[in-house]
């Protein structure tokens, strides 16, 4: 697997019926392009979720990525973990793209499909029907919940809308293009998507309580339906017993010099342009200072050339383990994100003991105390030169943030917590419907 990566583009079909009644759940429920006697509605009645008590579900993942299969970004992460955490208690299969036969990994099934189609949104579409082929392979005895992750997969969640659905936020389209709206291709038509996905899940939930306020401000999304639910992370995947010494001089850097980490797509939504722009007035502070960018996107070419008389080499993605000794080797990790739903590189530096300098949005704001456990900036290159200046000026200081971070991961966000929350989001879904509930024990 290589850390940092890019989405595609291409043109956008979505059938805009299936959001006719977006907000109004008795109406939602009454409308359908799918009968109900069709393949596709609950076999074993309205579901099998426990009031007060979580029996073992059968639950649903769909996803277009994981980490044994196809990975992008962040979301693989953040579903890949979830699933697995919740397959301690559950049956949970796992839909989502990929190569060879299926297969079982730490508890979740893992059912793969190969779609095609030109554009990504035609090409979302096509996998959201192959899902489903494979969805109905093991629908007997009938999934109790269904689980959505990000807009990729809504039609598929359109073609399921009479079944017990969730539909998950990791982020918006809005977000993504640096919280400002647009009428080029393809913003319009995936923020189409996006809407119709809450509008005809039975229940929401966003990453951060930004994202949720962003989503319900967007998509006029009422306030009942949306829980926040936060990611999670295994703390150990990114510790390493490394030489940073060693490490720094495998990749070229000199090593008794700072190395400030940035990891992430190369898009304008993680803002690695204000990064670049930020190192000449930290230089003029820390003249040894010196940048790793991991990850890969289209603005590589053009930073690289702004970066050319600058102390930043350009890593691409990286396989796991080196980034995480890379990871462990650095002395700050930046994130000057645009926009950040929640920001899974935070946990991740904190989980190594790292010190971050990071913009203050989104769930970046919501997790960092500033000045205890990491350095908040505006997204803007003075602000984020000075808040690197800032963590530079001591080691000790930098030190203590990194160590207050690990501990903050540890009570915070370890991924048994997580599957609490999202078990309590299924249980609101079970009460907010309004068919009489078969309880059965498992």
């Amino acid at each position: 697997m290589k850390r940092g990566g890019h989405r595609p583009i291409g043109p956008v079909f979505i059938n805009r019926d299936a959001c006719k009644y977006a907000g109004h759940p008795a109406r939602e429920r009454a409308w359908s392009p799918v009968s109900k006697s069709g393949p596709y509605t609950n076999r074993r009645g309205p579901g099998n979720l426990m009031r007060n008590t979580m029996e073992r579900l059968k639950i649903a993942f769909f996803c277009w990525e994981s980490l044994y299969a196809e990975r992008v970004g962040g979301l693989a992460n953040a579903a890949t973990n979830l699933a697995e955490t919740l397959a301690r208690h559950h049956e949970v299969h796992f839909f989502t793209r990929g190569e060879g036969g299926d297969t079982e990994v730490n508890g979740v099934r893992y059912h793969y499909c190969r779609p095609s189609g030109e554009g990504i949104v035609r090409y979302c579409s096509d996998m959201s029907r192959r899902m489903i082929d494979r969805f109905d392979e093991f629908d007997t005895p009938s999934f109790d919940l269904l689980h959505f992750h990000d807009w990729h997969v809504v039609d598929a969640l359109r073609r399921l809308r009479d079944r017990e659905t969730i539909f998950t936020y990791h982020s918006t389209e809005f977000g993504r293009n640096g919280n400002a709206s647009s009428r080029r291709w393809p913003f319009p038509e995936i923020s189409g998507i996006e809407r119709c996905g809450a509008s005809i899940a039975k229940r929401v939930t966003a990453v951060s309580s930004t994202l949720r306020r962003e989503a319900m401000s967007l998509y006029d999304i009422p306030d009942w339906k949306i829980d926040v639910v936060a990611n999670g992370i295994v703390p150990g995947h990114y510790q390493a017993d490394v030489d940073p010494e060693a490490v720094k001089r495998r990749y070229g850097f000199d090593p008794d010099s700072p190395l400030i980490l940035f990891v992430g797509r190369l898009a304008w939504q993680k803002g690695p342009d204000m990064l670049v722009d930020a190192a000449p007035h930290l230089l003029r502070e820390h003249a040894d200072g010196q940048f790793a960018f991991i990850g890969d996107g289209q603005m590589r070419r053009g930073l690289e050339t702004r970066a050319r008389s600058l102390p930043i080499r350009f890593l691409g993605r990286l396989d796991d383990a080196d980034y995480v000794r890379l990871l462990n080797a650095s002395d700050i990790v930046a994130i000057p994100s645009r926009n950040e739903p929640f920001g899974l590189v935070l946990l991740e530096a904190w989980s190594a003991g790292r010190c971050v300098v990071a913009s203050d949005v989104g769930g970046l704001s919501e997790n960092i105390e500033h000045g205890t456990d990491g350095v908040k900036v505006q997204p803007h290159p003075d602000s984020i030169a000075e808040g690197l200046s800032l963590a530079a000026d001591s080691s000790e200081r930098s030190l203590s943030m990194g160590r207050e971070g690990l501990d903050k991961v540890k009570k915070e966000f370890q991924w048994s917590r997580v599957a609490e929350r999202i078990e309590e989001s299924y249980r609101k879904l079970a009460d907010q419907d309004p068919l009489p509930r078969r309880l059965t024990a498992a």
